[in-house]
This record gives structure tokens, sequence and C-alpha cells, in this order.
């Protein structure tokens, strides 16, 4: 009778066991990061964004700034010694 309980109770304690890991499985693990699910359990059938890829330069504006403000002065020097020449 003893091992007849044993028995019974081993195959309870398995079925419990399975059906755990099959309901993990089936649920799968979500984290969030920075606003993303990752992963999902459906990421096969998300549909896939595409982000165009930006400027090489990140500051390029910064960059065009500069150079104008550097044209400017070079322009100003060039007037500055023409004028010169002529006084």
């Amino acid at each position: 009778m003893t091992n007849n309980k044993n028995s019974k109770r081993t195959a309870r304690r398995g079925l419990c066991g399975m059906a755990l890991l099959a309901s993990l499985a089936a649920t799968g693990c979500q984290v969030d990061v920075a606003g993303q699910t990752l992963p999902s359990p459906y990421w096969h059938q998300d549909d896939v964004q595409y982000f165009a890829p930006g400027p090489d330069m990140k500051l390029a504006r910064e960059a065009a700034a500069q150079q104008q403000y550097r044209s400017e002065i070079e322009a100003q020097n060039a007037s500055r010694q023409s004028g010169s020449r002529f006084q």
C-alpha cells in the first residue's frame, strides 16, 4: 500500500512539474527595457520597424554654423586687408 501511495505521489509531482514547465514555456519571459518589452512571445509575428539612418556626424548643424562663422571672419579680414591697401 505504501508503494502505491509513493508512486501516485511521484506521478502527481511529475505531472504538476510538467504542467508548471509547460505554462512557463507558453507564457514567455517579458522584460521592460527603455520602453520596449523584450522578448515578446509573439516576436516572430511582429512587424519589422525601420529607422532611417541619421547623419554620420551628430552635430552637423553646429559644424555648419562654425564653418559659416569662419567664412564670415575670413571675409571681414579680407575686406580689412584690401581696404588698408587703398588708404
